[in-house]
Parts: C-alpha cells; sequence; structure tokens
C-alpha cells in the first residue's frame, strides 16, 4: 500500500467521489474545477470515478485499461523508456504500421520481432497508427476515447515501452500517431466530467471544445497527454491527425503552443521531438518557423505528391485524383511541394492552399510517400497499388519517392508489394453502432458506384484478418526482387550526399509529356523514370547506379517500359 493523490477535473457534477480498490472516498473541489483526494491504496488499484451518485466511470487520464474503455481504471507505476540520444526526422525515412495487423499476433511484442526486417531495410523511423485505449479489440485507432491509456489487446502501456526500447536499442526512432480532433462513439465519458466538446462537428464526430468557453483545462489536457508519450514512453515524435478539424480562434493556436511546449521538452530530455502534421489545407503556416509567423511544426503530410505519383503511374482519376495525371502536374507538385498552391481545384471547385517558399522552407518538412493507411484503407475495398500495378510500376513510385528531396514514409508491405488488402475494420461491441458502421461503409462508397456486396463488413473478423501481413512472401519472387530494391534505394539516398539536399530551388526537373518520362536532377544524379509501357530514349547519359530493369545507356538511355534508371551524369 502506498499513498497517492487522485485528481480530476469535472467542473459540471455537483459531487464526484473516487472507488478505489473496492472503497469510496469523498473528494474535494477547487475553484477551477479540479477535484482531490489522497489515499492509501496498492499499487496497481482499479479505480473510477462517480459523478452525482452514478456508477464509476473510468479516469479521463487513465493510465492504464485492462478491461476496457467502459471499466474501471488501474493505476500503471510509469516504466519510463530507456535513455537514448534520439534522431531528426528530417530527410529520413518512415515506415508506418498497425500494431495489430503488423503481425500474426497483433502485439507490440510480436512487432518487435520484425525490428530487425526495418533495420536491414535500412528505414530510421517506426510510426505506430494510434495505440491509445478505444472500443473494441481491433480497430484503426482513431475512435480513441481515453487519449493517455494504451490500447490493452496490443501489450498496454508496458508494452509500448517495451517496443520502443526495442527499436532505440537498434537504433530506429519510434513516431505515434495522435488523434486529438475528435473522440470515439463507444466509452467517450468525457462530456459528463466537464465541457471538452462544441456544438460544432468533424467529419467524425462532436469537434474538441479548444476555444469555447473553459477551453483552456481541455487544451492542457491534450498538450499534457502528447507530452507525456514523449516524456515517458520514450516516443520521439507525434504525427497529429487531421490537424484542420482542431478549430482554434484563439490569438495562439493550439498546435503552436504544443509546438513551443514540444520543443521545451526535447531541450530539457536532450534529444530531438518532432511534430508532424496532417493536413488538408496545403498551409506551409503549419511548418514555417515561430519567429516567421508560423506554428513551428517539424513537417507535414503532403498528400498531393502522393496524388501526383499515384495518377501519373496509374492512370486512375477517379473523385479527389481529378486534378491530377499529367507529367506536367508531376513534375510542378515535385519541384513545389503543393500543386494545387492558390490555383483553382476542379475537385474542390475553389482555390485551394498557399505557395511554399521553396528558398525558405526545406522539402525535408514535407512527407512523400506511394501508400498511407488512408491511401489503402479508404479505397472501397482496401487494395494496395500492388495489387493492380505490375513490378516496374511499383519500382518507379519507389524511385519517385525516395530519389526525391523530400521526408519519405513508407507503408507496411510496401516495400515487397504486399498482396494483402489493407481494409477498414472495426469491433464495436454495441450492435446499433456495429450496425450503423457497416451500413454506412457500404452507403459511402456505394454512392460513388461500387456495388455494396463488393464492400467489406467492418465489423467482420475476417476483413480484420485479411488485412494482416503475409511475411512468407517477402521472400519470394518479385516480392524478394523488390524489397531488394527498396533497400538499394533508400542506401543510395542515404550515403550519396546529393540525395540529401532539401532545396527545392536546386531541384531540376525534365518530362516529355508524349513519352511519359521524368527526370530528377539531384546535384550529379539524375533519377530518370520511364511511365509509360514502351521503352523510351531518355537524354541523359552517365555511370548507372542502380535500375529496375536493363536499360542501355549511351548517348542517351534507353529506358524498358515501365522502369528507372539512377546515373551518375557524365557532365558531373
Amino acid at each position: 500500500m502506498s499513498e497517492h493523490e487522485f485528481s480530476v477535473w469535472a467542473p459540471t457534477p455537483e459531487t464526484v467521489v473516487l472507488e478505489a480498490d473496492g472503497n469510496r472516498y469523498p473528494m474535494s473541489r477547487s475553484d477551477d474545477g479540479w477535484w482531490r483526494v489522497t489515499v492509501e491504496v496498492p499499487a496497481d488499484a482499479r479505480y473510477g470515478f462517480v459523478l452525482d451518485d452514478a456508477p464509476p466511470l473510468p479516469d479521463p487520464r487513465s493510465p492504464r485499461q485492462p478491461d476496457g474503455v467502459h471499466e474501471l481504471s488501474q493505476l500503471w507505476p510509469t516504466e519510463s523508456a530507456a535513455p537514448w540520444a534520439g534522431r531528426a526526422v528530417a530527410g529520413a525515412v518512415i515506415y508506418e504500421l498497425h500494431v495489430g495487423t503488423f503481425t500474426g499476433a497483433g502485439t507490440f511484442d510480436a512487432a518487435v520481432e520484425r525490428l530487425d526486417h526495418l533495420v536491414a531495410l535500412g528505414v530510421d523511423f517506426v510510426e505506430l497508427m494510434p495505440v491509445n485505449a478505444f472500443g473494441g479489440n481491433h480497430g484503426w485507432g482513431y475512435d480513441g476515447v481515453l487519449w493517455y491509456a494504451v490500447h490493452e489487446p496490443y501489450g498496454g502501456p508496458s508494452g509500448l515501452v517495451r517496443f520502443v526500447d526495442a527499436c532505440h536499442r537498434r537504433g530506429l526512432g519510434v513516431l505515434l500517431d495522435a488523434v486529438f480532433n475528435h473522440l470515439g462513439p463507444s466509452g467517450n465519458y468525457l462530456p459528463k466530467f466537464g465541457p471538452y466538446l462544441t456544438a460544432g462537428r468533424t467529419p467524425w464526430g462532436e469537434a474538441i471544445n479548444i476555444a469555447g468557453a473553459d477551453s483552456d483545462p481541455v487544451r492542457r489536457y491534450i498538450i499534457d497527454c502528447a507530452l507525456r508519450w514523449m516524456r515517458h514512453f520514450g516516443i520521439d515524435g507525434l504525427r497529429l491527425d487531421a490537424v484542420h478539424a482542431l478549430v482554434d480562434t484563439t490569438a495562439v493556436h493550439l498546435l503552436e503552443e504544443l509546438a513551443t511546449e514540444t520543443d521545451a521538452l526535447a531541450q530539457e530530455l536532450g534529444r530531438p521531438l518532432s511534430l508532424i502534421a496532417e493536413s488538408d489545407l496545403n498551409d506551409p503556416r503549419l511548418i514555417t518557423p515561430r519567429d516567421r509567423g508560423g506554428y513551428g511544426l517539424a513537417a507535414q503530410w503532403d498528400d498531393d505528391i502522393h496524388h501526383a505519383i499515384h495518377t501519373a503511374v496509374s492512370g486512375e482519376r477517379q473523385g479527389y485524383y481529378a486534378d491530377f495525371g499529367s507529367m506536367q502536374t508531376l513534375a510542378t507538385t515535385l519541384t513545389h511541394g503543393f500543386f494545387h498552391a492558390g490555383t483553382y481545384s476542379s475537385f474542390r471547385r475553389r482555390r485551394h492552399g498557399r505557395p511554399l517558399d521553396i528558398a525558405q522552407i526545406p522539402a525535408t518538412r514535407l512527407l512523400a510517400y506511394t501508400c498511407t493507411h488512408d491511401q489503402v484503407g479508404n479505397r472501397a475495398i482496401g487494395d494496395r497499388p500492388s495489387q493492380s500495378l505490375d513490378f516496374g510500376q511499383l519500382a518507379v513510385k519507389a524511385a519517385l519517392v525516395l530519389g526525391s528531396p523530400y521526408t519519405a514514409m513508407l507503408f507496411m508491405g510496401e516495400e515487397w508489394g504486399a498482396s494483402t488488402p489493407f481494409q477498414f475494420f472495426s469491433s464495436h461491441p454495441e450492435p446499433e453502432l456495429a450496425r450503423a458502421t457497416a451500413e454506412g461503409r457500404k452507403a459511402e462508397f456505394a454512392d460513388h458506384g461500387w456495388a455494396a456486396d463488393d464492400i467489406p463488413d467492418p465489423q467482420d473478423p475476417a476483413t480484420f484478418q485479411r488485412s494482416k501481413l503475409d511475411w512468407d512472401e517477402a521472400g519470394t519472387g518479385e516480392h524478394a526482387r523488390l524489397l531488394q530494391l527498396y533497400r538499394d534505394l533508400i542506401a543510395l539516398r542515404r550515403t550519396e550526399p546529393d540525395f540529401a539536399n532539401p532545396w527545392l530551388d536546386q531541384l531540376r526537373i525534365e518530362f516529355d509529356e508524349t513519352d511519359r518520362w521524368i527526370v530528377m536532377h539531384r546535384g550529379a544524379f539524375a533519377v530518370a523514370c520511364n511511365l509509360s509501357e514502351h521503352p523510351v530514349a531518355v537524354p541523359v547519359t552517365g555511370e548507372l547506379m542502380l535500375s529496375s530493369a536493363e536499360p542501355k545507356v549511351g548517348e542517351s538511355t534507353l529506358l524498358q517500359g515501365h522502369s528507372f534508371a539512377i546515373l551518375r551524369r557524365d557532365d558531373g
């Protein structure tokens, strides 16, 4: 038994009583809406808060939920990750994964067994999709309701500490996807405690109160949660989900406040900490330094690069791909970071974004990728590019991302062209919510012309099982060949200084719209890609460093259909 202070911000109820280890203790309220009491309890006591004599609820800042998000919380003696020097995100190669489908067992400990594969691949960071506590056993994690707790089926908080330590021992940094823009529908009890939500809505649920009355404690709730991941679990940075849904009308935006405190924590801990935004706004203010009027985040996802590469290679033009597809669009996006910045978008039917100052903001503040959980899992049937594109097309996409000046990101299994899909899955225990989720998914894609019967039921356990990686295929046939190509591309990117130049105003691109080839000039190197199915002669020559097929290098370079070649140019 030891003495422990329990506290909770709960301005809404008239009374709050602590239930801990089977006993009840009245709590005292201060003027700021916080309730506190100090009692002797076991180090692993189960506890909850009784609001106005209602059944006990879990702690909004619960460190552990061993029995799910509807049950009592549990104290967790903090097991901080071992110290390490850390590493910076800029220019790195990041590997996004979902813990539940990365391995058959779907746990942190099982994921540790695959880390040596990532080291051999050459990546620098592992980025985990959300691991906060959510309703049900499996899901993507974006419906979290207890943001401070770690999803128990993955291994709980101790499992996460073991995973982070195992990554750091191998020199891998760890990033974590954090969702602060909405709460999930199952187990969201925060409104019973206080004004955590507003009348506004996001596409996924009610909006968080970060600018209305009594919002300061809510902002503190978010910032403390973010800092906790980095301080206690050793996380090296956060990917902030859909920050465009954080509507903040205060003079100091929540993101700027969070970035300021993250930088202060980094200085205190003596290692780099990074915030990476996912934003639909194409607004460089997110990654502009604070002394120049920006928020000072380390980086942001860049969907325009994904769209430009994917459409040019695959030929898809539906939905939000409508504005992309030409070689000109691909070249413009690669050299300017955002394609639509300040231009008319036929998909949005309005101007969108602001131009990136390419002489002041390095390309490494933007993440480039050919796959993400969104761009695969939010397709109707969760099909990967590897399920419709040939080896050469997959190789070209890899070369365009890994040969670019941007910080690069891969999605799990991409490196060997995984044949397994990554579908949208959930396990809501409430029958009505489960039915609404399944019906909503089918209706959403039926509106876009998909047959309802083709849309996987997210509540069907088979949908989850289908989405698990098949590691046996990674060492076979063209899977193994593609994997080696990814390793070689990453090694070249890491060892040749010209590929580390982050300045877009020093990136030169040539292309041909008719023959569908494009060349990125990176210092002394030329990354030449043929996106057509037919051989083409590209006006570049030099020493062949790496290729996906057998090019013929002479006065020009003859590229096979759907292939790339990287050359050290004769002109230096």
